[in-house]
């Protein structure tokens, strides 16, 4: 219990989503999970994700799971994927077994599973976490370093798997607070420009405050608009609101 207060301490005091990603990984390698994939979306709509460039994505799997994954759009039919999102809480992947024996799965999720076990993805857990919003939906695979099976992973969330799902929960909760950009970068004057905006001031109030003309804020204002790949700047604002770019304080 005093080693979990620390680490939640410290997953606590983290400032960036790399430090917050690097003690989650050693966290979680120390129980035996040493591949992990966390995924969250502000997009969702039923069965859809939304754009891929709109998540949320963190793993330390390596490119030649991660590119046909996604690019390929495997995700779409992983069946732990299927089960995040019609569940809450915490599954062992030998609900997919359980699955296959049955024959629920439609021959798209088996080929997901064959990539999986093709790439050494086949034992451990995922943790669909709760989202008090339909179109929110955040999860995290972990999986179990090779060697071990999936009755040795399930003896281990026997014993451990109340504080590794604290652990997780609680790192999810802490990514939610820190900025992300991805693929979604603004500039300084990109991000100024929509803090005004969200608090009301027009464009030409925008240029007075700012020491600039009104033809230099509305262009501010449409490349912030691009960088976000949105096309109105009220989408802008709620979509850098989102990944907490908005009001960021520089180290």
């Amino acid at each position: 219990m005093h080693d979990l207060v620390i680490h939640l301490d410290r997953v606590n005091s983290a400032t960036s989503v790399e430090g917050l990603w690097r003690l989650h990984l050693d966290a979680m390698a120390s129980f035996g999970f040493d591949r992990l994939l966390y995924g969250y979306t502000r997009y969702r709509s039923g069965r859809s994700l939304g754009d891929p460039q709109d998540w949320v994505v963190l793993t330390n799997l390596p490119a030649a799971y991660m590119r046909p994954y996604i690019e390929e759009g495997l995700y779409l039919n992983g069946p732990m994927v299927r089960w995040a999102l019609e569940n809450d809480g915490a599954c062992s992947w030998s609900w997919m077994h359980q699955m296959v024996a049955k024959g629920g799965f439609s021959p798209a999720e088996l080929k997901a599973m064959e990539f999986n076990r093709k790439l050494g993805v086949t034992t451990g857990y995922t943790i669909s976490f709760h989202s008090v919003s339909k179109r929110a939906k955040g999860g995290i695979g972990l999986c179990a370093r090779p060697g071990l099976t999936q009755p040795e992973v399930d003896e281990l969330w026997a014993k451990d798997g109340p504080t590794i799902t604290v652990m997780n929960n609680v790192f999810h909760l802490k990514l939610l607070t820190l900025p992300y950009s991805g693929s979604r970068t603004l500039t300084q004057r990109q991000r100024e420009v929509l803090q005004w905006v969200g608090d009301g001031k027009t464009a030409q109030d925008i240029a007075l405050l700012m020491g600039l003309t009104p033809a230099t804020v509305e262009k501010h204002l449409r490349l912030a608009r691009e960088a976000l790949d949105v096309e109105t700047t009220a989408q802008a604002v709620l979509k850098a609101a989102f990944y907490n770019q908005m009001f960021t304080v520089d180290a």
